[in-house]
């Protein structure tokens, strides 16, 4: 692992600890100005206020029991931009108390600013983007 991977790997990481404790605030620090959050298939918020109420929200429906982790990363980087596709599990409890995971392959794309790695584009769904229709389990 090079150097680059390993600054967005614990990057990355850092930002899964936030959301996981629902450190929005935080969570914030990791986001450019401009950045842009897929929410769920058919629904992109762009700017770090819009980006904030959404996980807010992410949060919400997931009965605030959501806990993000990640697996294989890869990372291919040009310039000052690199494309992260990476393993994203979430792990979640329901009201009922019945826990669930979802995997997905993202894709994060990070610009190097002011000497650190920002989140210009956040899509955890990654390529199933292209799939059409979501399934419930995907709702947000």
């Amino acid at each position: 692992m090079n150097s680059t991977q390993h600054l967005l790997q614990q990057t990355i990481e850092a930002a899964d600890r936030a959301i996981n404790a629902e450190d929005f605030d935080a969570l914030m620090d990791f986001y450019a100005d401009d950045a842009t959050l897929v929410v769920k298939p058919g629904l992109n918020v762009t700017g770090k206020e819009s980006i904030r109420r959404a996980f807010v929200a992410i949060a919400e429906h997931f009965n605030h029991s959501i806990h993000v982790t990640q697996g294989q990363m890869q990372v291919i980087e040009g310039g000052d931009v690199a494309l992260v596709i990476m393993e994203t599990l979430l792990h979640t409890t329901d009201p009922a108390g019945a826990s669930s995971e979802i995997t997905r392959r993202a894709t994060y794309v990070f610009r190097h600013i002011a000497g650190r790695w920002l989140c210009v584009v956040d899509n955890s769904y990654g390529t199933d983007l292209l799939g059409g229709e979501s399934s419930p389990s995907d709702a947000l």
